[in-house]
């Protein structure tokens, strides 16, 4: 392939740094992947031009090398969607209608007080601490009360106090300067990333999420995650909410009754499942590695491809749930709510990084 730039091919400039490399590879292999369209020849000259650039000495030895003319790559054209019969005008389902006064969570959206990204030690620790030291102090302003073994004692409680004092102080100057870097870094931004609007599945989801979990004051929702590990958009959603982290997947199936076995199989109407599979099982576990601490679940919304009704048994397997819209804001909004007022800066900086189309998000 000596007739084809790398750097043209990625288009980036000759002097792109690593990041722009890794950007630039990421949302070129989202449409050249053959799964996504493309072929397989092409991507493996992406795949080679990424490699390549994205190491030093084999970058270095390739600028030293011959620059051949660019050439253009032809890019992949989106597939149609196939329709049940050739007249027949393609459905769309019905968005989530919950009012939100029936949620049983709902009112934790209101009132809440303001939250950081971080918390910080409370003013009750403190001010024990320095009345504890005042109190300990008051026998030393009386001459002659204690004996000289009783105040080598007061003076070791003095001490101590005044460490605790110390020590409180330099965690809360250290909180407050996590929490204002954090708020320079994220502002009050609650959804990161830009969602598909096709297929429709993801568009409702997308919307169904910023009208009602994105309402929690912890909530951060992302749209297109690559998995840990990988470097396409494997995950379409996710919602972070504390400690607890929800991974999304849209699916247009057809209407019937839904379920998960305990090993992972997917089930309708009694039968094994052979209309389509879910990449939800694989990164919930990658997920649950990569951030220690964090609760991961996956919940795989299912809309009706055709007029019909879609139902669904919500007991997870291997911890991913297949729900409809309306079950997944009632159960999987409460199970989010339990934590809903924390922000930890250092999970949703972790979880941010994973988000593939950040860099054209409003």
């Amino acid at each position: 392939m000596d007739d084809v730039d790398y750097y043209e091919l990625l288009g980036v400039r000759r002097d792109a740094s690593a990041g722009e490399i890794k950007s630039a590879f990421r949302a070129l292999a989202k449409v050249m992947h053959p799964d996504a369209g493309g072929t397989s020849g092409t991507f493996r000259l992406l795949k080679s031009a990424y490699e390549t650039l994205s190491d030093g000495a084999k970058r270095a030895e390739y600028d030293r090398g011959p620059i051949a003319a660019p050439v253009e790559v032809p890019r992949p054209r989106p597939r149609p969607r196939r329709r049940m019969f050739r007249d027949e005008p393609a459905f769309v389902p019905a968005g989530c209608d919950v009012p939100p006064s029936s949620l049983p969570w709902w009112h934790l959206t209101k009132h809440q007080p303001r939250i950081g990204y971080v918390r910080t030690p409370g003013h009750a620790p403190a001010a024990a601490a320095v009345l504890g030291g005042v109190l300990l102090s008051v026998p030393l302003l009386l001459p002659g009360f204690l004996s000289s073994a009783v105040l080598v004692c007061w003076l070791a409680l003095l001490a101590a106090a005044i460490a605790a004092v110390v020590r409180l102080a330099r965690s809360y100057l250290s909180a407050v300067r996590a929490h204002r870097d954090a708020e320079a870094e994220f502002g009050e931004r609650t959804v990161f990333g830009v969602a598909d609007e096709e297929p429709v599945g993801e568009r409702l989801t997308a919307e169904l999420l910023v009208n009602y979990l994105a309402r929690l004051p912890g909530a951060r929702v992302f749209h297109g995650l690559s998995r840990p590990g990988s470097v396409f958009a494997d995950v379409e959603h996710a919602v972070l909410c504390g400690h607890r982290l929800v991974l999304v997947e849209s699916k247009l199936w057809l209407p019937g009754h839904y379920e998960i076995d305990d090993d992972g199989s997917l089930w309708r109407n009694g039968h094994p499942f052979r209309g389509g599979t879910t990449e939800l099982f694989g990164a919930v576990a990658a997920f649950a590695e990569h951030l220690p601490g964090v609760e991961v679940r996956g919940a795989l919304l299912v809309y009706p491809s055709r007029d019909g009704e879609v139902t669904t048994d919500d007991t997870p397997g291997l911890g991913v749930s297949a729900m409809v819209p309306e079950d997944f804001v009632r159960d999987m909004g409460d199970w989010l709510s339990v934590d809903c007022a924390t922000v930890d800066h250092h999970v949703l900086r972790a979880v941010r990084a994973r988000v593939v189309r950040e860099a054209d998000a409003a």
